[in-house]
């Protein structure tokens, strides 16, 4: 048991030491969040080099296990795995050569309730008369205005 409880601290101060170089909306995360981003940031780094497509390789990375609410990310709703939208989903030559329209870290693939829900959270009005792709649009509209009132 004590194996178990030194290896949650080493897990938690490992994210402390990462939450300062990371993006504001994931150092406000949890650890594991932040823990995924760096890690996979710093992987790629090696591979592609510091720029644009080591932050989108460890954004994607934290869409498999996370999605945007408000102005953090939360872990998927059950412990749910996989692509957050249509972009996510595609392979990475295509996704590079016909990009589709991401969901900026809403989960597109979660249930209409789930989508509700977060809805509800971020107070958002007219969600019980919304479909599913209004619900995701309505999301990531409050999840930019959330996110820039946190920067300021």
């Amino acid at each position: 048991m004590a194996r178990k409880t030194k290896h949650r601290k080493t897990k938690k101060a490992q994210a402390a030491q990462m939450r300062s170089d990371v993006p504001s909306t994931v150092a406000r995360s949890d650890d594991k969040a932040v823990r995924t981003w760096r890690k996979t940031h710093d992987s790629a780094v090696e591979t592609y080099g510091e720029g644009e497509r080591a932050h989108r390789s460890a954004f994607a990375a934290l869409k498999q296990t996370h999605e945007k609410v408000g102005d953090h990310w939360e872990p998927k709703e059950g412990g749910r795995t996989g692509p957050s939208d249509e972009q996510a989903e595609q392979a990475a030559p295509k996704a590079l050569s016909k990009p589709k329209q991401t969901a900026e870290g809403v989960d597109a693939n979660a249930s209409v309730k789930h989508l509700r829900g977060l809805a509800r959270e971020l107070d958002i009005s007219g969600r019980s008369t919304m479909n599913k792709a209004e619900l995701v649009d309505a999301i990531r509209k409050a999840n930019r205005q959330a996110t820039a009132a946190a920067r300021s």
